[in-house]
């Protein structure tokens, strides 16, 4: 398994448990590196992707609720939302992730993870979203200028 393929997962169960059980994000996400012991590049980048996507999260929700108005944020299931903060945040905020890998990662952790129709609706999301990565970039920099 690739190292950044391994650390997204490692990133999704830690942000799936900090999400439904509200644990802290710290140890959680020590507790999957230990369980999981990904190279150091493979850990930082887990490490990485859990801060960020908690550092955005208003900002992720917010544009996630614009493009799938008909399912509220917090009625999504947590794997699906958490598998659309990490892409997007990927593609948009962080921007160092292409679009199309980061999508694909997603999509494929939908399968991995997600329902039957998991995959269909994390594409469709990131989808919409792919247009508006320079305003979502843009929102995510208001958050750095208030903190």
């Amino acid at each position: 398994m690739k190292i950044r393929h391994q650390a997204r997962i490692i990133a999704l169960q830690a942000l799936y448990e900090i999400d439904c059980a509200n644990h802290p994000p710290d140890v959680v996400l020590e507790q999957r590196l230990e369980a999981i012991q990904p190279p150091k590049s493979g850990a930082d980048f887990a490490r990485h992707l859990v801060h960020g996507v908690l550092k955005y999260m208003p900002v992720l929700d917010a544009f996630i609720h614009e493009h799938a108005p008909e399912w509220p944020v917090e009625q999504i299931a947590y794997i699906d939302r958490n598998i659309l903060r990490m892409a997007i945040f990927e593609f948009a905020v962080d921007g160092r992730t292409p679009v199309k890998v980061a999508i694909n990662e997603a999509v494929e952790l939908a399968k991995l993870f997600g329902s039957d129709s998991a995959p269909r609706f994390v594409n469709g999301v990131l989808g919409a979203l792919v247009d508006l990565k320079d305003v979502i970039a843009q929102a995510a920099k208001e958050v750095d200028k208030k903190s």
